[in-house]
């Protein structure tokens, strides 16, 4: 399993409707292809920024298959607006799993 991290920056008067939009996107996340899980965070320090944290089967399930997808063009439909630049994408492999 792989992990992608979306930092995503936001007007900073969108945050309810920003939250909103991702909870109706839960559906097109849980239907991917290899999606895992997810889940959105909200940075303490600076309250603008969100991590958007999708657990996929592998790489290609994200880049390709999602990416290439009609979820995709209905996840960026639903949040693309709030957005106040654009999102800073990494992807993850756990390699230590603590406790």
């Amino acid at each position: 399993m792989i992990y992608e991290v979306a930092e995503l920056y936001i007007k900073p008067d969108a945050h309810d409707a920003f939250q909103a939009a991702v909870t109706q996107a839960i559906p097109v996340f849980k239907a991917a292809k290899g999606c895992i899980s997810m889940r959105l965070d909200r940075d303490i320090e600076v309250p603008d920024t969100y991590h958007l944290v999708v657990g996929w089967e592998t790489l290609d399930n994200h880049v390709v298959d999602f990416r290439g997808s009609e979820g995709f063009v209905t996840w960026r439909g639903l949040v693309g607006s709030y957005f106040a630049q654009p999102p800073k994408v990494e992807h993850f492999n756990t390699v230590v799993n603590g406790f």
